[in-house]
């Protein structure tokens, strides 16, 4: 999954946690990378107002306070990630060890 503000995709991090941080955006959840992390305009808590959100099972919790609340479901469908189905077929060739186009 990308940044959900650049589109940079994370890679193998080195020992230690990982410097990308996860959010709550429109009641999806999203990456930021280190670089977006400053300007990332997510959802918030309604209760404490954190950004501190995670989503699942059509739920929206804040990790701060507990406050749970019913995730909006969107109709639109979820943008692809841009250049994904690129870095999937080089990732493939790379393995099958097949010539790039």
């Amino acid at each position: 999954m990308p940044c959900f503000r650049c589109g940079a995709r994370q890679t193998d991090p080195t020992r230690g946690p990982s410097p990308w941080r996860r959010g709550v955006r429109a009641d999806r959840q999203v990456l930021i990378c280190p670089g977006c992390q400053e300007a990332a305009e997510l959802d918030r808590c309604a209760s404490c107002g954190s950004v501190a959100l995670i989503c699942r099972l059509g739920e929206v919790e804040c990790r701060d306070c507990g406050h749970v609340r019913e995730a909006v479901r969107s109709t639109e469908p979820a943008e692809p990630a841009p250049g994904l189905s690129e870095e999937v077929a080089a990732a493939l060739n790379r393995l099958l060890r097949r010539p790039s186009d």
